[in-house]
């Protein structure tokens, strides 16, 4: 086995993200997994993922919702075929439940049945039952969104279900593992003192539904 490229400090975008990621991930030597990307920031991490694995990419949707007011800040989050809100560790210390946050659950339900339409069309998820399946994103935060996809994917019955992210939290990943939320975490970064995704990247520019098209097609 050939010496793993040496880790940047920060990751010049995604595509270098996904690429090196890549290699992490086919060392748990999978058997024709399905690749999920979360879109839009996931989709080029699952593409490389699924270039190195020589499988298609899909993108799975999810939608983080923030704390009112700082709508970055993420504290739940909501996935297809997923009806419940799933909250995020710091909700109950700030103060909301699920009820609260229902109204603007229903906004952001809103903009995920548009992406699934935009994303995937008439194609139909592929049967996960029995299958490893690895769920991609560009980093990994407060962790909320990655929750609600991983919970809406494993009501899939996925024989292992793979987390994986270039640049983390570590008392996130530590969170997704502790809770069997994911049977494993993929990454490379996950320093100390982590706050948001984009400052691991140089380029973080925000990609269009005409990229992640573009990209799910390729």
């Amino acid at each position: 086995m050939g010496r793993e490229p040496e880790l940047p400090a920060r990751f010049a975008d995604r595509w270098e993200a996904g690429r090196l990621l890549a290699e992490r991930v086919a060392r748990l030597d999978l058997r024709a997994p399905v690749v999920l990307g979360l879109p839009r920031g996931g989709i080029p991490i699952a593409r490389a993922i699924a270039d190195r694995l020589a499988v298609p990419a899909e993108a799975f949707v999810a939608r983080k919702i923030g704390v009112p007011g700082f709508p970055e800040f993420g504290i739940a989050a909501i996935a297809e075929g997923l009806d419940e809100v799933v909250l995020s560790p710091q909700a109950g210390a700030l103060g909301f439940d699920a009820g609260q946050l229902a109204p603007l659950a229903v906004a952001e339900r809103q903009e995920l049945e548009r992406r699934v339409a935009v994303y995937r069309g008439d194609r139909a998820l592929p049967d996960m039952r029995g299958r490893e399946v690895v769920i991609a994103d560009d980093g990994l935060a407060t962790g909320v969104t990655a929750r609600a996809a991983l919970r809406a994917v494993r009501r899939r019955a996925p024989s292992r279900l793979v987390f994986a992210a270039p640049a983390c939290a570590p008392d996130s990943v530590a969170d997704l593992i502790a809770g069997g939320v994911a049977d494993d975490v993929v990454y490379l970064l996950a320093p100390d003192g982590f706050e948001a995704v984009g400052e691991w990247y140089d380029d973080f520019r925000q990609l269009s539904d005409a990229d992640v098209v573009r990209l799910l097609s390729g």
